[in-house]
């Protein structure tokens, strides 16, 4: 548990100071123009939309059918036009399995890229790794591992952002996170949201 937290507080620490460092050096470059480059490079996002646990459902299959309402926040800030740093988390929520209960949440670390259509509309990339935090209660017939794990994964995802004013813009996202479940499974848990960004 102590591990698991200096590993957690030390992702954290990083992940600030690469964010940090790219709001300031965005604040100082003043030749940025067009709605989708606000006041500063750096932004903070919140979205809700609905998880999707690809997990083993105790007969050695993975069911896709599952999910719940969920929730992610993220801040983030780009090196550059294109490239940058985003640091969030994600709840998503629980489901019941195998006559108990699944939940899962993350904190999550990716490159991001953005890519400009028009001024307004881009299209949004990421890669990176997920520290997730995972709970599990079964029945003991099910053949489900019980319990509480977490360790990183690879997670990836996609989207759009179409910005309606200079600092705020609306976005449709999809991620796919790699999880660690007890008795050392690693399952998939997917997200499909809507949000909105804020610039600064």
């Amino acid at each position: 548990m102590k591990k698991s937290l200096r590993i957690t507080t030390g992702l954290l620490a990083v992940a600030a100071s690469f964010t940090l460092a790219a709001g300031a050096q965005a604040q100082t470059n003043t030749t940025r123009t067009g709605p989708m480059v606000a006041v500063g490079a750096s932004y903070a996002d919140f979205n809700i939309g609905r998880s999707d646990y690809s997990v083993d459902n105790g007969f050695g299959f993975p069911d896709r059918d599952d999910g719940d309402t969920a929730y992610s926040a993220h801040i983030g800030s780009y090196f550059n036009e294109n490239l940058g740093l985003e640091l969030g988390y994600t709840d998503f929520g629980s489901i019941n399995r195998a006559g108990g209960e699944t939940r899962a949440r993350g904190i999550n670390l990716s490159l991001v890229g953005k890519f400009p259509i028009t001024p307004e509309f881009n299209v949004l990339g990421k890669i990176g790794t997920t520290y997730s935090d995972t709970d599990v209660s079964a029945s003991p017939a099910s053949g489900v591992a019980t319990g509480s794990e977490n360790g990183f994964g690879v997670s990836y995802g996609m989207g759009v952002e179409y910005a309606f004013t200079p600092q705020w813009s609306a976005l449709l996202q999809y991620e796919s996170h790699k999880m660690k479940f007890a008795g050392g499974a690693d399952e998939r848990i997917g997200m499909t949201s809507i949000g909105v960004r804020y610039r600064y």
